[in-house]
């Protein structure tokens, strides 16, 4: 690939920086779990008083691992109601999956759906990406 196009953040990181190896079959998965980690925070941009942090201040995923900490309630935020909180932090998860920086320790598109499709309980809190903004 001689030129990648497109938003920064929603690009994987293999396709600007040949440190993390070369490109793989899962970088869409990439674009795709930040797509769905936005519109879950644009969710609670509308819909409470919530402020966030800057941008600069705080790693957009960041906010979404601490959103998963226990004792966290996502009712709190505004961001689901009490039927929809499974299915949102099982989303939160399969999308922070998608976003790892290593691609080996990313998800495939079709692990994700794979995933989304099983139960909350199986599902690990996957470690923090090291790539910052």
């Amino acid at each position: 690939m001689l030129d990648a196009r497109g938003t920064v953040s929603y690009i994987a990181p293999e396709v600007f920086c040949r440190n993390f190896g070369g490109i793989s079959h899962k970088f869409d998965a990439y674009g795709f779990g930040m797509t769905v980690l936005e519109l879950i925070g644009v969710r609670n941009n509308t819909a409470s008083g919530v402020t966030h942090t800057s941008s600069t201040e705080m790693y957009f995923p960041d906010w979404f691992y601490k959103l998963l900490e226990p004792g966290e309630d996502l009712k709190r935020h505004g961001l689901v109601t009490e039927e929809e909180e499974v299915i949102v932090r099982k989303m939160i998860r399969v999308r922070l999956w998608c976003i790892q920086t290593n691609p080996s320790d990313r998800s495939s598109m079709s692990k994700a759906v794979e995933m989304l499709e099983g139960g909350l309980e199986a599902l690990q809190v996957p470690p923090k990406p090291f790539l910052k903004s």
